[in-house]
């Protein structure tokens, strides 16, 4: 199972650098396009737009690490370790249920905004929007293993450190 999930962070780090060099490389190009040739070109905005918008929500869906989130857990830390149980199913089912509850709704408006189109690409909007469903499955995913976690004695108190940041919760891997 370590050998899969290694696979899938490296294939997600390698859709992350794929946005980002695409991103980079349009906007390298409007640059040349406007300074160089003095022929600037609509579509890279728009283009870097989108890419920024797909390489934010996938990043955060599949890359980055509960101890990577700026967190406020003064409370947290002073509890007892029963007290951060609490707090964190308290928490942390609060906020599952409530991506839970919208899941819906937001890929019912994507799917919508395919009527809608981008002004200058005319790329239809559901496409530009389409990640945020999947980094909200994402989310909700996460946070129902989180739970499960958190309820079982053996894994309570390593899922504990991890919301307190004092542990990771992936192994980064040695190169």
């Amino acid at each position: 199972m370590p050998d899969l999930s290694k696979h899938f962070r490296k294939g997600a780090e390698l859709v992350a650098v794929t946005l980002f060099i695409a991103m980079f490389g349009t906007f390298l190009l409007q640059i040349f396009a406007r300074y160089v040739l003095n022929n600037p070109l609509g579509w890279t905005v728009e283009v870097c737009i989108i890419l920024y918008i797909w390489l934010v929500f996938w990043t955060s869906a599949f890359l980055l690490r509960e101890h990577d989130h700026v967190s406020f857990n003064m409370l947290f830390l002073m509890a007892p370790t029963r007290g951060r149980r609490v707090m964190a199913i308290l928490g942390l089912g609060c906020i599952t249920v409530a991506f839970i509850a919208g899941f819906p709704v937001i890929v019912d408006y994507v799917m919508f905004m395919r009527i809608e189109k981008a002004p200058v690409t005319r790329i239809s909007l559901d496409y530009v929007y389409a990640i945020f469903p999947v980094f909200m499955a994402a989310l909700i995913i996460r946070g129902v293993i989180s739970l499960w976690r958190l309820m079982r004695a053996d894994s309570c108190d390593r899922e504990l450190a991890v919301i307190a940041g004092d542990a990771p919760d992936i192994k980064e891997p040695t190169a």
